[in-house]
């Protein structure tokens, strides 16, 4: 009786750690597939930027730059499932070191202005949230380096990331520009495209924008839950 019950419980304990592996098997070829899926993407997007540039050449000024800005946005968009390809977590990501990596993206999108981005706290979010945020983010930098510094001229662009109160991340766009004009109204919503794109993605997120004006400058300060949908 003492072998059979030994027996018995070393049955389950070989059935128990097949299952194990087989469950871990599962997981890592779904960490694979969502990799995979991820690089595809970012190659389409990347392929249909790549076309409304070279439909960019038009005569017609106009339709030149709204298909260069609708090239820049979808750019934006293959970047950050680029980054989520190379990164090692699949659910969530860290959003500080993931907005550092796409401000440096930035950088090289916007020649005219320096993109930093600082960020002292680890705060982790979902994969899906962290890529409205960093839209949201690349929105924002991408009409300060146009209308902050007009006519190409060279600014700095600096991103902020810190945890707030519980758990609220903190996230600042700050430029030294001309600033914003007298006019201008953040719940208008019949602004131009990048702000209504950039309050769209915010309502995604789940997330407040706030505006300030500086005496040398803007600075626009998003805030939302590190939890969420």
């Amino acid at each position: 009786a003492f072998l059979q019950g030994a027996a018995n419980l070393l049955g389950m304990a070989i059935e128990r750690q097949r299952q194990e592996r087989g469950w871990k098997a599962a997981v890592e070829h779904q960490q694979v597939l969502i990799k995979e899926i991820n690089h595809r993407v970012k190659n389409s997007l990347q392929l249909v930027a790549s076309m409304l540039s070279l439909q960019a050449s038009e005569d017609d000024p106009a339709l030149r730059q709204r298909l260069q800005e609708a090239s820049s946005r979808i750019a934006a968009i293959a970047r950050a499932h680029d980054r989520l390809y190379r990164s090692t977590q699949v659910e969530k990501i860290e959003l500080g070191e993931y907005l550092a990596l796409v401000c440096g993206d930035l950088t090289e999108a916007t020649p005219n202005c320096d993109v930093s981005c600082d960020a002292p706290d680890k705060l982790f979010m979902g994969t899906d949230r962290a890529i409205r945020v960093a839209l949201l983010v690349t929105e924002l930098v991408t009409n300060a380096a146009k209308h902050a510094y007009p006519d190409g001229k060279h600014g700095r662009i600096q991103v902020g990331v810190t945890r707030g109160d519980g758990e609220i991340a903190c996230i600042c766009v700050r430029d030294e520009g001309v600033g914003l004009p007298p006019a201008f109204n953040l719940e208008n919503r019949g602004r131009g495209l990048g702000m209504r794109l950039a309050k769209a993605l915010a309502q995604q997120s789940e997330a407040k924008i706030t505006v300030k004006r500086l005496a040398k400058g803007t600075e626009f300060v998003i805030e939302l839950a590190l939890v969420g949908t």
